[in-house]
């Protein structure tokens, strides 16, 4: 598993365990109010246990002020330039699989081709959507080339997909989804090392399995193309 992402797990987990851990209490104070045989001291009911950092001893927290301690993920600069790239990058993505209907000839290439439409265009509207929540319309932009990012295809490269036809055009398809599929996944490497919000890792993981598996497909229908 990926640095990034078991940092994430432990977050989370982080977060898991001290809520519950403030549910269980509050629950055993209602009942321990209920049984005339309870024990325990004033001072500590709806106390948490919180384990401390490597070299320092547990501290004993209240219910409120575990839930304060909770780590909160907040984005960074790597998650908002992720979402901010990532959707030209699938819109290229989505311009080159519109193309397949009326020029491929492999009905392989065509149903891969609306796989990728149908897998990119949602993730398109989350990422939008997570800007949206996040703010990203109030932050100020850092300037990109988006024709250098990674694996996107040239205009020319482009033109000749548009121009190609049947045969042809199912092996540049292919060539050129792999390109951009391989890029994707350098994109989704650098947030999951740099980045800092959870969803935007959970995005990026999922993109690394399943396009991992598309051009692992595509490598296997282009030598037979």
């Amino acid at each position: 598993m990926h640095p990034r992402q078991i940092g994430g797990h432990r977050r989370k987990l982080a977060v898991t365990a001290l809520l519950a851990a403030a549910a269980l209490l509050a629950l055993s104070g209602c009942d321990g109010a209920r049984e005339s045989d309870a024990k325990a001291k004033p001072q500590s009911a709806g106390s948490v246990v919180a384990p401390g950092k490597p070299g320092e001893p547990a501290r004993t927290l209240s219910a409120d002020e575990a839930r304060k301690e909770a780590p909160v993920d907040k984005p960074n600069s790597a998650d908002f330039t992720y979402t901010e790239m990532m959707v030209v990058h699938h819109g290229q993505a989505l311009v080159m699989t519109d193309l397949a209907p009326s020029r491929a000839s492999s009905e392989g290439v065509k149903q891969l081709a609306l796989r990728i439409a149908a897998a990119q265009k949602p993730e398109i509207e989350a990422m939008k959507g997570w800007e949206t929540r996040n703010g990203a319309a109030k932050r100020p932009r850092t300037p990109h080339d988006h024709a250098s990012m990674a694996g996107m295809a040239t205009p020319q490269q482009l033109a000749e997909l548009k121009a190609a036809k049947g045969e042809a055009f199912d092996k540049l398809f292919l060539k050129l989804m792999i390109t951009h599929h391989k890029g994707a996944l350098t994109m989704a490497g650098d947030v999951l090392s740099d980045g800092n919000d959870v969803t935007i890792e959970e995005m990026a993981t999922d993109l690394v399995a399943q396009q991992t598996t598309e051009i692992n497909r595509m490598a296997r229908m282009l030598k037979t193309a």
